[in-house]
């Protein structure tokens, strides 16, 4: 499967829409309290998807412009978020926005930066951004260990994945972002989050990665059974949970 992330969600669109994980509220309030980011801030929200994070912060206060490459993930998008009079889109790749110069005050990524060209995207960043603007770059990282479900969920993806160590290997940790904000890294935040699905919730969220086999797909039926088998396992009350690390990287470039 291709790493071009312009492909490799097509025909995930509606499970992606219905299923992915969203952010912790204690996400914005880092922002704007402790970034002291003001919740009128223009955004531009780059590698937007299907506009989770972009309802996030329009939610907030802000005005939002969601950059996003993938045809139909904009317009599922678009069709969410329509009735938001300060939300707009455009069809553009991160490194080339094709935004004005000095444009937006606040630059988000959220679960997109890993797919980046990090130095054209950071001179795309800096372009747009008027002066004193900041990056804030966020992602759910999927904890892989506590519990008889989370460890099995990981084996599971392992097992019947198309090419999920390749995706799973390109998010940045700590040092990474220390390196890549260099001397403009201001903050660095980890928040819990946490969803709690039945079956169905389950496998919409496994569906909509990147990484696994659809339907029609070899492996897509054995995958669907070892799940089936895991959450009938593990499940307490109809329910597992999924939790994740959402990590939160605040600064200038």
């Amino acid at each position: 499967m291709t790493l071009n992330p312009t492909q490799r969600f097509s025909g995930r669109v509606a499970d992606y829409v219905r299923y992915r994980p969203g952010y912790p509220a204690e996400l914005i309030r880092f922002l704007h309290e402790t970034c002291a980011i003001p919740a009128q801030a223009r955004v531009a929200d780059i590698g937007a998807g299907t506009g989770i994070s972009s309802k996030l912060l329009l939610d907030a206060g802000h005005p939002v412009i969601a950059v996003e490459p993938n045809d139909a993930m904009r317009q599922a998008a678009d069709q969410w978020l329509c009735a938001y009079p300060d939300y707009s889109s455009i069809a553009a790749p991160a490194e080339q926005t094709t935004l004005p110069d000095a444009s937006v005050d606040l630059v988000t990524a959220a679960q997109a930066f890993h797919w980046f060209d990090r130095e054209r995207v950071r001179r795309e960043f800096a372009r747009i951004l008027r002066p004193g603007g900041l990056v804030a770059l966020f992602w759910n990282i999927r904890l892989l260990d506590g519990n008889d479900f989370l460890r099995g969920y990981e084996a599971l993806l392992r097992t019947h994945s198309i090419d999920y160590g390749a995706v799973s290997d390109r998010y940045s940790d700590d040092a990474d972002m220390q390196d890549w904000f260099g001397s403009g890294l201001r903050h660095i935040r980890h928040l819990y989050h946490a969803s709690r699905l039945d079956f169905d919730g389950l496998r919409g969220r496994t569906l909509s990665a990147s990484y696994m086999p659809k339907a029609g797909d070899p492996g897509h039926e054995s995958m669907l059974q070892a799940l089936e088998s895991l959450f009938e396992a593990t499940a307490r009350e109809g329910f597992v949970e999924l939790e994740y690390d959402t990590r939160v990287y605040v600064g200038s470039v």
